[in-house]
């Protein structure tokens, strides 16, 4: 797979951390079935990473991995739309974390700003490990694996990615300066034909002494579409482009993705660490329990008491399921006093439980039959060993340890 392939490639994971909630699908899994339409999409279970920070209590990981694909199919992710798969199953990413841990220095993994936050706030766990320490590296091996051109993550998760460019490019500098380096790509140019070599040369003068952005967009897109160059020529080109070396895992992007915040029953952040969650396929009469007994704000004590829809999590989860004009009729009933709390709760029963009935449908034929989630998942795994193959082949000849 080529740098110019890698921009059409999504990648995302998640812990198995059991059945999921409506905070995760709003936060994350409703992006990623718009996502399978648009991009060449890899969804994993990371399971490897639930070791870093729990790795004494793993009974539970298969049922969780389980739970986990069972959520994201009855939400939509389709295995003919997206490769969905599960990390361990693809020991590759073991091996490219292996190789990337050689080259990445401590003080980066160290500055990540999880790092000192998680070490404060879980402290009932042993996280004095070189797993833990080390996750940011697994996290790019990953990433780059796939050579994926765009991760979707929130504004939170940018610093994340930014760690994975730099190693990188820390990589690329490395291992992609081949001896007689400027010689291979020279050759590399003259294969693409006398016309498109001249507008290529043409365009890395303009980039390299004027800085110009434009010759270089020309140039990329002009080498991706010659169809006589290899791929390691191709990539040795596109590093050429820039002064550089070849580029041997290709930087990703952030897809920023704007998630709302969907709050728990209690109202806080909708955690399961904070046991306040609504359940993705919950039974229309736990929901309506659960909104229910929802926290309002706390200067509505009486039914006339005026209310500020500002202070209510009832509100805000109003703002991820309701329309405008009920969004306007429960803040100006709560104001007014016009409307009780049971009264504003209505309509979110209604709309969390029609989201969920098509969801509770999908999932039933996959509950009856476990067979299915696991030739998703068999087929899935296959389906991304074969590209991790790939391309850490080639991260093993750069380094020099092919042993062809």
């Amino acid at each position: 797979m080529s740098s110019s392939d890698s921009d059409q490639r999504v990648l995302s994971g998640m812990r198995p951390t059991g059945r999921m909630h409506i905070g995760h699908y709003h936060g994350a899994l409703k992006n990623w079935v718009q996502l399978q339409h648009q991009y060449d999409c890899y969804f994993f279970v990371a399971d490897f990473h639930a070791l870093t920070t729990g790795y004494q209590d793993t009974e539970n990981i298969e049922q969780f991995t389980f739970d986990t694909v069972v959520d994201w199919l009855a939400v939509g992710l389709s295995p003919g739309a997206a490769t969905i798969f599960v990390q361990s199953k693809v020991p590759e990413h073991a091996e490219l974390h292996l190789l990337l841990s050689m080259i990445t220095p401590v003080p980066w993994l160290e500055r990540v700003p999880t790092y000192k936050d998680q070490l404060a706030n879980l402290g009932d766990r042993d996280l004095g490990t070189y797993g833990f320490l080390g996750y940011p590296v697994l996290q790019a091996a990953d990433i780059l694996m796939y050579r994926a051109g765009h991760v979707p993550v929130g504004g939170d998760q940018v610093a994340h990615l930014e760690l994975v460019r730099e190693i990188a490019r820390r990589f690329n500098h490395i291992f992609g300066r081949e001896p007689q380096f400027e010689m291979h790509a020279e050759r590399a140019i003259a294969q693409m034909g006398k016309r498109p070599a001249r507008l290529y040369r043409q365009a890395r003068k303009d980039y390299l002494e004027r800085g110009d952005t434009e010759a270089l967009s020309r140039a990329q897109a002009l080498l991706a579409e010659q169809q006589n160059l290899s791929i390691g020529n191709r990539e040795r080109l596109f590093g050429y482009l820039e002064g550089g070396g070849r580029i041997i895992l290709p930087e990703p992007q952030a897809l920023l993705t704007e998630a709302p915040q969907v709050p728990g029953v209690d109202g806080r952040k909708m955690s399961k660490s904070y046991n306040n969650t609504i359940r993705l396929r919950e039974s229309p009469d736990v929901v309506e329990q659960k909104v229910r007994k929802m926290v309002t704000d706390p200067a509505r004590v009486r039914r006339e008491d005026p209310g500020d829809p500002n202070k209510c999590p009832v509100f805000e989860l109003h703002e991820v399921y309701s329309d405008d004009d009920t969004k306007t009729w429960a803040a100006d009933g709560c104001r007014g006093a016009s409307i009780g709390c049971i009264d504003c709760k209505g309509p979110l029963i209604d709309a969390i439980n029609r989201e969920q009935a098509p969801f509770i449908e999908r999932a039933e034929q996959f509950e009856n039959n476990p067979d299915l989630v696991r030739t998703v998942l068999i087929e899935g795994s296959e389906a991304a060993r074969e590209e991790a193959r790939e391309t850490l082949e080639e991260v093993k000849a750069a380094v020099g340890i092919a042993h062809r």
